[in-house]
């Protein structure tokens, strides 16, 4: 693995420790050059209770691209949704070691103006 790759999963492992002590659900967020998913697991890690990604038909069909700040809106907006109707209201914020900025900011803010508190 690259120095790059190393670096960032081991903020991610950093993150999901102190994620791990507070016991709550998390959305975590992965991304690649061409789409980016989002998902919300359980405290134990073992059940993913929403998910969404630039790959559902709902957010394909709204977006040219899957891998620019327009479609990550999109999958936080989608990604808030599918939680309310699962009764989830707060989570904790796993971005997996990306850095805070461009399409994992873009998520994470439209995900909170539609209701998703973390």
């Amino acid at each position: 693995m690259s120095k790059k790759s190393n670096t960032r999963l081991r903020r991610a492992r950093k993150t999901r420790a102190k994620i791990r002590d507070l016991e709550v659900n998390r959305l975590c967020v992965f991304r690649t050059p061409r789409h980016i998913y989002a998902q919300i697991v359980d405290p134990s890690g073992s059940v993913v209770l929403a998910n969404a990604s630039t790959l559902n038909a709902a957010v394909r069909s709204s977006i040219k691209y899957g891998g620019n700040v327009k479609a990550a809106q999109e999958v936080g907006r989608l990604i808030a949704q599918n939680a309310k109707a699962s009764g989830i209201d707060r989570v904790a914020f796993d971005r997996s070691g990306f850095r805070y900025h461009g399409r994992i900011k873009a998520l994470a803010d439209a995900a909170r103006e539609h209701g998703l508190e973390f």
